[in-house]
Order: C-alpha cells, then sequence, then structure tokens
C-alpha cells in the first residue's frame, strides 16, 4: 500500500497530467473555457490573477523544496521574500479562483462540462489551499524540525531519482498524508479540466503565432542562398 499510494500513484499522476494535456490539444487545443470572447470582464481578470497566482506559489513551493532541510525551515533574506511572495501568489490565485468558477456555481454554467472531474476542480483546489496553510503554520512543529522538510519536501525530491523514498510519508501526519493526496488528485485532473488551457493555451497560441514567421525567415534565407 506504501508504495502504491507514495510511487505508483505520484508517477501516474505525472503521466496523466503530461498525456492529459496531449489529448486536450488534440480535442479542443485548449479553447474550451479559455476564449477571452466567450467570457465576461470579471472571469478574465479572474484567469489573469489565477494563472499570476499560480505560477508565483509553483516557483516559491519549488525554492522551498530545493532549499530546505529536514531540521531546518529556510531563513534569511531568501525565506522573508518567498513567504511575502507566496502570500500574494495564494490572494491571487484564490480571487481569481473564485471569478473563475462563482459564476457557474451561482447561475448554473454556461458551456457544457467537459467531464463530471470538472465539478471536483473547486473543491480539490480549496482543499489544497487550506491544507497549505495548515502545514504551513503547524503547531506541532518545534525549533529544531520542519515537518514539511522531513515530508513532503523530502518525498517529492526523492520522485527525481531512481531510489524514491515513499516512508518518508508512511509516517507522516494524516494532514501531511492528506496534502499530498490532493496535489496528486489535482495534478492528475488538471488536463480534463476548464482549468488546462489557463496555462497551456497561451503557451500553444504564442508557438502558433511564432511558427509560420519562423518558417517564413527560413524559406526566406532558403531562397537567399
Amino acid at each position: 500500500m506504501t508504495s502504491l499510494l507514495w510511487i505508483v500513484l505520484p508517477y501516474s499522476a505525472f503521466v496523466s497530467f503530461v498525456l492529459g494535456h496531449v489529448w486536450r490539444y488534440r480535442r479542443d487545443g485548449f479553447r474550451n473555457y479559455t476564449r477571452y470572447p466567450e467570457m465576461d470582464r470579471s472571469q478574465r481578470f479572474g484567469s489573469t490573477a489565477f494563472r499570476s497566482g499560480v505560477c508565483l506559489i509553483v516557483v516559491v513551493r519549488l525554492i522551498k523544496v530545493f532549499t530546505a532541510e529536514p531540521h531546518a525551515r529556510p531563513s534569511g533574506a531568501l525565506h522573508v521574500v518567498a513567504t511575502i511572495v507566496q502570500i500574494g501568489g495564494v490572494a491571487a490565485a484564490s480571487v481569481g479562483a473564485v471569478l473563475l468558477f462563482l459564476p457557474d456555481l451561482i447561475a448554473g454554467p454556461s458551456h457544457p462540462v467537459i467531464t463530471p472531474l470538472d465539478r471536483i476542480t473547486f473543491p480539490a483546489l480549496s482543499a489544497a489551499l487550506l491544507s497549505g496553510v495548515i502545514i504551513e503554520y503547524d503547531p506541532t512543529t518545534v525549533a529544531r524540525e520542519y515537518r514539511t522538510g522531513e515530508t513532503l519536501f523530502a518525498w517529492f525530491r526523492s520522485l527525481c531519482t531512481i531510489d524514491p523514498h515513499p516512508e518518508a510519508m508512511q509516517h507522516a501526519p494524516l494532514i501531511y498524508q492528506a496534502r499530498g493526496l490532493i496535489l496528486l488528485l489535482t495534478l492528475g485532473i488538471w488536463p480534463f479540466t476548464r482549468l488546462a488551457g489557463i496555462f497551456a493555451g497561451p503557451v500553444v497560441r504564442l508557438v502558433l503565432r511564432a511558427v509560420p514567421r519562423g518558417s517564413r525567415e527560413l524559406d526566406g534565407a532558403a531562397t537567399r542562398a
């Protein structure tokens, strides 16, 4: 069970995230729910706020993952800056998520849902935010312990190696295990929800705009040669 939860499940979520984005691109090109003409002003603002907030949170969390030690919290100027940025990212992502989802929750979806997974997206995001706040201010952590560093961070870093350490999560407090599973759930279902195009959509549009221009430049160079 330990290997299933903390080795097989994470890699399955990673595969689902990658292959799911390929499927979504072939299905609709990430246009559903992210085409600005079909969104009102508040949803457009929410989309931008959510995208910016999540980017800030991910960057800060990755910095903490790879700089934290099991028995030492991040400290110094880097920690202060990271904390400020994270607070701003959480605020922006929270406002953006509310603006994106609240209209559909109140009045019903203006577009048909892609899959039933869309219905659990907002609860999953809310659980991820709440669990993050709880472990960030875990009152059971003593001065010389950093439970996030010795559980979630140690486990995640090990997944990037050929020798994963599921035992880091096996003996972790329940809230840490719950947060790990919530994040895996969110990662695994992301491409199959309306959020798939939040990040991939702009990237695809930029690439599609750049490719024809690059092709023209190459054709021109070939002609001159």
